[in-house]
């Protein structure tokens, strides 16, 4: 998998971890599932401590799941390749490719885009209290805590992939994408999950000594600003992931970044009028 060539790593792995028969078990798939399993844990242990009834924390997986994956890959279809998808819809509700030639084959959800999975989350959350009678910025703000490692784990999983790539470079610590071509890359997937996984250990830090100190929708504010920020940043060492990026001055990652960063910011400084929101609301 891991082959050193002068200073660099050459980097080769096979998606397929292992199979079931003719069913192929992916490391893209499984990251996916451990980021989504590890953030549940954390935000159970959030509802426990608050003392929350268990009985409310029992559905809000299920909509996580389904407005993460909705949203993702509604994005990545909308987003990045909305003339073929529009013209093959079923193709971005089944996770299988249909051939020209008559028939089909099993691809998994190829292509998922985060701000989409980001706006599908939010979505989702909103529906959950509307159910519960949960206040939404309190659950967004426990979410918030969970979420960067949910996306430290979903970024190995498109570095597993060899997705993603970042621009070519000369650094000691570049990896050589064998399966795309043999030039030394910025591991883009990589600076994102170990920056991801900073914000986690930050979060959790704030969580368990200042906790009381904060007002509602801090914590929302500062993954959104913290995530989105790096995203448009580190966008400028990555290649396009589609043709029609080329020639535009920031890309599509950086302009649905954007809005992020203004929410985020927006949440941290928006203080007692937060509070005095989700007061009223309950």
């Amino acid at each position: 998998m891991i082959n050193t060539i002068s200073l660099f790593i050459e980097w080769d792995p096979s998606p397929v971890l292992f199979s079931l028969g003719s069913l192929p078990i992916k490391y893209y798939g499984l990251f996916w599932a451990i980021g989504i399993a590890l953030g549940y844990y954390v935000v159970r242990y959030q509802y426990r401590d608050k003392g929350i009834d268990e009985k409310i924390f029992e559905p809000l997986f299920f909509y996580c799941f389904v407005g993460i994956l909705l949203g993702a890959r509604l994005g990545h279809c909308l987003f990045y390749d909305p003339e073929y998808y529009l013209a093959n819809p079923l193709e971005i509700f089944l996770p299988v490719k249909f051939l020209d030639g008559g028939g089909w084959k099993f691809t998994g959800y190829a292509g998922l885009a985060s701000h989409g999975g980001t706006i599908g989350l939010i979505i989702a959350l909103w529906m959950y209290c509307r159910k519960t009678k949960m206040n939404y910025i309190d659950v967004l703000d426990m979410i918030a805590v969970a979420t960067p490692i949910t996306a430290c784990w979903i970024r190995l999983a498109n570095l597993m992939n060899s997705e993603i790539i970042g621009m070519p470079t000369d650094k000691p610590w570049a990896f050589i994408f064998t399966r795309v071509d043999m030039l030394p890359r910025h591991p883009a997937q990589l600076y994102e999950a170990l920056a991801y996984l900073a914000l986690f250990f930050i979060m959790i830090y704030l969580y368990k000594k200042y906790d009381k100190k904060f007002h509602r929708g801090f914590y929302f504010g500062l993954c959104l600003t913290f995530i989105f920020v790096f995203r448009f940043f580190v966008e400028f060492i990555k290649e396009d992931q589609v043709d029609f990026e080329a020639g535009m001055l920031l890309n599509m990652g950086q302009w649905l970044s954007i809005p992020f960063i203004i929410l985020g910011i927006a949440s941290i400084f928006m203080g007692k009028k937060l509070d005095n929101w989700g007061s009223k609301k309950k």
